[in-house]
């Protein structure tokens, strides 16, 4: 029961601390409300929760590293610290990048 609630605070930490995270939460209500009202498939239902739940894990990651990291080097960020800083966050970049594509192949048949 204790991991569970350790979980949940690092959940709510990230839903009331980090803007990104917030973002990324209201895009993918707002997209599973979309699909709703679109009536999806139950793959297309597969793949797009699939999708959403990527890029929110990958911005949980990318949390983790930016905290770890910072951590790590206290106030002097090394250039290998921001490298990983940087790196952490082009992974979720490209991960939302792909999303957005996955998301553009199962809506855009729904408005042709």
């Amino acid at each position: 029961m204790g991991s569970f609630r350790t979980a949940f605070s690092g959940l709510s930490h990230a839903l009331n601390t980090q803007k990104n995270f917030q973002l990324q939460v209201f895009i993918g209500l707002v997209t599973v409300l979309a699909a709703w009202f679109l009536d999806f498939t139950r793959i297309e239902w597969l793949i797009l929760i699939i999708t959403i739940s990527l890029v929110l894990v990958a911005e949980l990651l990318n949390t983790v590293v930016e905290v770890v990291v910072d951590l790590a080097v206290k106030e002097k960020l090394l250039p290998d610290a921001r490298l990983a800083k940087d790196v952490s966050a082009a992974a979720v970049l490209l991960l939302s990048i792909f999303a957005v594509f996955v998301g553009l192949l199962l809506f855009i048949p729904h408005f042709l």
